[in-house]
Order: C-alpha cells, then structure tokens, then sequence
C-alpha cells in the first residue's frame, strides 16, 4: 500500500475526526495527526468519499481545522516476541513501566520490546526443511516458560530453511534464520515480528470444539457450571458483587501456562489494584509469582474511548501470539461493558443508525466476531493451543436485560451471573446457581472426557444439584409468603437440601490457603458425600428439627473445607457427619 497518502483535518467530535486525504487510503489503516511537535496516532474508521473518519487515541484538546495527517499504510498493530510477560501495556502496547511522570503524556511512545535485551536460543527446525507461517524455528526461556520463535505471520507460501543460527545466546533482533521463498528470495528473520490487531491470527490446521474441563479451583465453577480449555463465558453482575476477586481467583487458580488480563475501561483504583496485587500474588501452579505468566493491557474509564477498544484487540492478538506456541492462555476482560460504551460513542459521533440503548446495530455481531477468535486449535505440527476468553460485564443498576448483557449471551458458552442478593448475604461467590448455567454440559465430546477424567457420574452431578437447588428456591419462596407454619414440613426439608448444598459446594472462601483451591478430585468426593446425604430420608416431625440438624451438617461440612485434603482433621469431620448421618438414620429405622 502505498503509505505517502497526507490529509487535512476538516471536522472535529470529540476524539473523531474528519479528514479529507489526497491518495489511496484503506478501512482500519492508521494515521498520525501532527499538533505542536506531537504525532497523535489514530486509526481510520470509516470512508465517505475523499474524508476519512479518524478515532484518535489520545486527546484532541487544541487541534484546529487544516492540521495536517500523514497515513502510514499499516493497520493498528502490536510486537511479538520474547519479553512480553510480566509487562503492564496500555492499549496500544507502550510499555507503561518505561514512561515517566505521574500521568500519561499524549503523543508519548515507548517501546514495546527491548531488541537489545539478549536470549538464550534453541533452534528446532533444521537446515534444508521446509516451514510456513506460524512453524517453528526455534525457542527461548521466558519466565521459565518456552517461547517459541516462529516464521512470521505475514509469509505466504512455503519457505526453506537456508540458514539457522546454532544454539547461543543473541539479542532480540539478531538474524536467527534466513528462509528461501518460492522464487529464490531471501528473507531474513529475527526473534521479533509485528502483526494486525484486528486480524485474526487464523495459522492453525484445526478448530475442534472445546472438551477439556479449565479446571478454576472454583467449586461453583469446576463442579455446577464448568468452563472448558478453549471456551467463552461472561460474568455479569452490579457493582460490589465480587467481580474483581473472582477474576483473580480464576487468573491466579486456573490451569494456563499464560494469563492476559485486558483491564478495557474499569476504573483507576480498580486498576491500580492490578498493578499492586498481581506481582505479589504467589502462583499455585509453579510456586513463583503470578506475574511472571502475566501480562496486563490497562486502560482506565477516563482515558480516550478509542483507547479502550484497542485494549481488548491488542490483548486478543497476543494470545494468539502464545496460542500459536502450543499453550494454554487465559484471557480475561474487565469490562467489556466499557468497550461497548466506546463503541456507543464513536457510532452516535458517525451518525450511524442507533440499536437499543443507542448502541450501535451490529454490536452483537462484533461482540461474537470477537469472542469467536478464542477457542481450541491444532497447530499444523500436530500440538494444540487454546485460548480461553471469560470477560466481565458491568449492566447499569445490574440490569441483565440491557443490551451488551444479552449479546454477549448469543455469543458465550458460560453465562455466570453474580447475585446483589449473594454479595449482600455474603454468599461467595456470589454466583447465581439458578441463572448461571454452562452449555458445555450438552456437548457429546465433554460429557465422554468427564466420565474418563473427572467422574463417571459427573453430569449426573451436576444437573442433580440443580435440581436440588430448583426446587429448594422454589421452597423458599412458599415458605416467606406464608411462613414457617403455613407449608407442608416437606418443604422446609427441599429448602435445607439446597442450603447444605449452597454453603458446603458453592460457597468458598477466597482467602483461606485451602479453601479458596479446591482440587477437581476432592470437589467430586465433598460433591458426592452431600448428594448422598441428601438423597435421604430423615425422621422429621416439626421444622426446627430439620433446620437444627442440616445447620451441625453445614457447620461440619465447612470445617472439612477447611481442612487439607485427606488429612486427620478432614478425616475426622468426614467420620463426625457419617455419624450425624447414621444416627438420623436409625431413629427413622427405629419408627
């Protein structure tokens, strides 16, 4: 393309601008508006004849009519290569701990990799073989992980090896491989490479559809509500309903060899807990610290709308980056509700027709464009990545009928719906059991995986429990309307069953060091010890006796939780709600 194209600013909006170019100009290419010794970079959103539409990342305060914009003939685009982990971006991947001040300075611009920083290298390929995009050629250790150093993404065709460096020691952009294309041309290559935000990073062989369980650590998760390797779900929920530490119980417990956080509008304070909490979290997988698998992409509610929306395309391609080397990666987004709103305002500034809310037409259709580029792949070389995307939505007055809730719906697997009433009770997670639900449970391929890995009864689980808690909330209902007297003792017992599944299952205390983990294997042991108990019988005669009895039940059952698992003490309450359970038994055998 050619990239000489300049332009005049003709029309302000806020942070939109309309420019009337003067050579060939292309949909999503970026454009640098020159103001007071500062190149404010922007990127092309729309075209209406010779004026191109421009949202600018950074504040516009002070440009006037007739500033001069230059097109750079590239689309927005984020550097791949060792050294992105444990690095804190902003949306457009400046490296914020290489900026100084207090504030971000508009037009400022930092590296996003060092290229002078020196790695060990491995190859893997060999001299001779013949390599496509995506392949590799060899590797590096990130942050005690393995970093796979590829043939760039923008190849096309079939390459030959011709030259590869020997395993030593060199700088980022050292040449590490020269590759021979079709028509005899050489190409150099080195460890760092560039790529589209807003293209998906399509190089894999296949998509098959998710049917591993993401193991969370989280009982309400794991146990009622699963999420898969490669899968979508959402979490919706008014402010003050634990959000942010649930995000943090999945990035800190969930099995990814790679955690992306995408902080896509959320408040400063909110993001500041990120900064200070991430790095001194300890990583229960490797025993070092979470940040070292980490990478943030922040960008607070205050900052330039167009900003937002570049957070969550910049931190989808660099999971495809990781995806593409094999691994496991955990992306989480808060709030995609921010960027929505982004999106809200750049489409009324374009005048384009209004949905509801005044939410542009197509939002579900970028929503699920967006999340479809998680999942599953197998790579051309036979091994598999996965990206698993969960993003959070922040529904006004936590109204779940509003419109980004319900499209991010149409494109989710998992919806996981966080209860005002939960938070206000203290009931965490605040999962709503009865809303939330995961369609991965109808998917043939899991339900073979959870009877070989997990359980064999593990689905019948999970729809026994709710069941349980249907019919339980069903119960609690009849007996606030007319009381502890006025309904058939059967349904206090239907109420009990649910409370002991509810505070002995889904509750879990994220800050106790055994509680807030629990393994898939002891969540199926505690999980079929309550069924059991609550598939029983009892000699009841007045709803005091049921409430006295499943209350010593709970209270047992969360000492256990308590407990490590299989150690004396959890043996101990394991053997003291056995008994509890006989006795109640004898004394109905006893009638």
């Amino acid at each position: 393309m050619n990239n000489s194209s300049t332009g005049l600013v003709k029309g302000i909006i806020a942070n939109l601008l309309m420019v009337e170019f003067d050579g060939p100009v292309a949909q999503n290419e970026i454009c640098y508006v020159e103001h007071q010794g500062l190149s404010l970079m922007g990127e092309v959103i729309k075209i209406s004849d010779r004026i191109a539409y421009v949202q600018v990342f950074d504040s516009t305060r002070g440009i006037q009519g007739g500033t001069t914009v230059r097109f750079n003939g590239n689309m927005l685009e984020v550097e791949l290569g060792p050294g992105i982990l444990s690095r804190k971006y902003d949306g457009l991947q400046n490296d914020l701990d290489a900026l100084e001040g207090i504030f971000l300075e508009r037009g400022i611009r930092s590296r996003a990799l060092d290229p002078d920083e020196r790695w060990d290298f491995e190859p893997l390929a060999k001299v001779g073989e013949r390599v496509r995009a995506g392949d590799w050629l060899g590797q590096v250790t990130e942050n005690h992980q393995p970093h796979k150093i590829m043939v760039p993404f923008r190849f096309k065709g079939f390459y030959t090896v011709e030259k590869l460096s020997a395993p030593g020691n060199y700088r980022a952009a050292d040449e590490i491989a020269v590759l021979l294309d079709e028509r005899g041309q050489r190409h150099s290559v080195t460890m760092i490479q560039r790529w589209p935000v807003k293209l998906p990073l399509n190089l894999y062989r296949d998509k098959p559809r998710p049917h591993k369980l993401l193991e969370t650590g989280l009982r309400t998760m794991d146990t009622l509500h699963p999420m898969l390797e490669g899968g979508v779900g959402f979490v919706p929920g008014p402010f003050g309903s634990g959000k942010t530490v649930l995000q943090h119980a999945i990035s800190r417990q969930a099995a990814a060899d790679v955690v992306i956080v995408a902080a896509c509008g959320e408040r400063a304070n909110e993001v500041v807990e990120i900064f200070t909490e991430f790095p001194e979290l300890d990583d229960p997988h490797t025993g070092r610290k979470l940040m070292e698998r980490t990478v943030i992409i922040a960008n607070t509610s205050n900052m330039p709308v167009a900003a937002r929306e570049a957070s969550v395309y910049t931190a989808m391609a660099i999971g495809e980056y990781y995806r593409q080397m094999g691994l496991r990666v955990l992306l989480l987004a808060d709030s995609t509700s921010r960027w929505a709103q982004a999106l809200r305002e750049m489409s009324n500034r374009l005048e384009d027709l209004p949905g509801p809310d005044a939410f542009p037409m197509d939002l579900s259709a970028i929503i699920s464009g967006f999340y479809a580029r998680a999942g599953i792949v197998t790579l051309h070389n036979g091994q598999e990545g996965s990206i698993t995307f969960i993003g959070t939505v922040s529904p006004a007055g936590g109204n779940l009928k509003e419109p980004v809730t319900e499209s991010t719906k149409k494109a989710t697997r998992c919806f996981y719906a966080l209860s005002q009433k939960r938070a206000d009770s203290k009931r965490y997670p605040a999962v709503d059991p009865i809303m939330s639900y995961s369609k991965y449970l109808e998917y043939p391929e899991f339900v073979e995986y959870a009877a070989e890995h997990i359980h064999p009864r593990y689905i019948e689980f999970a729809r026994t429990i709710k069941n349980i808690l249907l019919r339980g909330n069903e119960a609690s209902d009849q007996i606030n309307i007319l009381g502890d007297d006025g309904v058939p003792l059967d349904y206090h017992i239907r109420l009990w069953r649910a409370e002991l599944l509810d505070f002995s299952i889904l509750q879990q205390d994220a800050f106790d060091t055994v509680d807030a983990m629990t393994p898939i294997a002891r969540q199926m042991e505690m999980v079929a010890l309550v069924l059991e108990i609550c598939q029983r019988e009892f000699p009841f005669e007045h709803f005091e006796e049921v409430s006295r009895f499943y209350k010593k039940l709970i209270n047992t059952l969360k000492q256990m939780n308590y407990s490590p698992f299989n150690s004396e003490a959890y043996q101990q309450y394991r053997r003291q709600t056995e008994d509890m359970v006989r006795e109640q038994t004898q004394a109905l055998q006893a009638m």
